[in-house]
């Protein structure tokens, strides 16, 4: 039930993210700054896409065989696509939209509450070198690594397995990063929020694995602080 509460919880954030004036200028402008980067990543990755093919399997020479390497020649180009998303939007996050992840989770609970608890009144440097400190332990390490975990296992016969649990992996953090934005701005330990990922696994892997999609994720990144931040705010109401 969690896993799909998840799923409904991103959807939910997306709906009110492009209902709301403020929520979907905000969000597009994430989109817009992604997809430039992505298509720029893209171009790079995939001009690499026929070696890396090669390493793992060289283009055989029976028909039967041609047609799964085929297969797998598209599957290749799916993953790095989606590598090439994910690393797109770490490097816009780095740039700017950590601060546009935080505002628009301000604007959400605001809209919920009628307030904002915890918001720091810091200067520009400190408030993003407040966001960039959140950013790198919850995301930023954790997904590069399980992408690094991704790419090796492509060299092993359990490449598909581990390809598949890595991804899941890498959705809960990237979950994580959106849901922990009104708790990281309440200055609770880290300790405690990591907690709170333990507890609600399954939720951050539903609302993760919508993140999973090449493209479709992009447009879910962009407004994901929004279904994050409902979810944190009514369960803690609720607690």
């Amino acid at each position: 039930m969690s896993f799909i509460k998840g799923i409904i919880y991103n959807l939910k954030g997306l709906a009110m993210g492009l209902t709301t004036p403020s929520l979907l200028f905000l969000g597009m402008l994430r989109f817009v700054v992604v997809v430039a980067l992505t298509i720029v990543c893209s171009g790079l990755i995939l001009m690499w896409h026929q070696d890396i093919l090669n390493l793992l399997w060289h283009m055989p020479e029976s028909k039967l065989m041609l047609f799964f390497w085929n297969i797998v020649s598209w599957l290749l180009s799916l993953l790095l696509a989606a590598v090439a998303g994910l690393l797109s939007y770490f490097v816009a996050q780095i740039l700017f939209c950590v601060f546009i992840m935080d505002y628009m989770s301000r604007i959400t609970e605001q809209k919920v509450t009628g307030r904002v608890d915890g918001a720091l009144s810091a200067s520009f440097i400190g408030l993003f070198l407040h966001l960039i400190a959140q950013e790198i332990p919850r995301t930023i390490v954790p997904v590069i690594f399980m992408l690094i975990v991704m790419l090796a296992g492509l060299l092993t016969p359990l490449g598909p397995v581990i390809t598949v649990l890595s991804s899941l992996v890498a959705g809960i953090f990237l979950a994580w990063d959106n849901t922990d934005l009104v708790p990281a701005r309440r200055m609770e330990s880290f300790g405690k929020r990591f907690t709170y990922l333990k507890k609600n696994l399954m939720f951050h892997m539903g609302f993760g694995i919508c993140f999973l999609v090449p493209w479709v994720n992009i447009v879910l990144l962009s407004f994901a602080p929004v279904g994050a931040t409902l979810y944190y705010i009514e369960k803690d109401d609720n607690s």
